[in-house]
């Protein structure tokens, strides 16, 4: 298995303002560049799927394996031989809010996905966590 975090700790966002951002589901490409759309039927909750269409790449099935309202939650992406996990947690601290994303990759072909895909995600994580800051800030 594959596995690489980003923290950081900020005082500019509350953890309600981080949950409301992401279970927005329907929303992330008006503040992440790389997404051309999601779409999610239903409530962002353990059981439920949506659609992620990268900007460039196919569309790809998200399943949520785990949802804490205003804590946390996990989600994988199958893909041949292997899945990719991304878990996000939203942990207040003294200093602020700890937000956390860990990406990890598992299965056979792992180590296709860490280079074609997984790499990448974690490579754009500290400017994507600022941009998802700026975005929760206003929410």
């Amino acid at each position: 298995m594959w596995t690489k975090s980003y923290s950081v700790t900020t005082k500019e966002v509350t953890k309600e303002q981080m949950w409301k951002l992401f279970a927005d589901v329907n929303n992330w490409s008006s503040w992440d560049d790389g997404i051309e759309f999601t779409e999610l039927t239903g409530e962002f909750e353990k059981g439920n799927s949506f659609i992620l269409k990268p900007k460039g790449g196919p569309k790809l099935k998200v399943e949520l394996l785990e949802t804490t309202v205003n804590k946390s939650f996990l989600d994988v992406t199958p893909f041949p031989m292997a899945k990719m996990y991304d878990n996000h947690t939203f942990e207040e601290t003294p200093d602020g809010l700890k937000i956390t994303n860990t990406i990890s990759v598992k299965g056979i072909l792992a180590f296709v996905w860490v280079k074609l895909v997984a790499s990448d995600i974690v490579k754009a994580l500290p400017g994507d966590v600022k941009k998802q800051i700026e975005a929760a800030a206003k929410l």
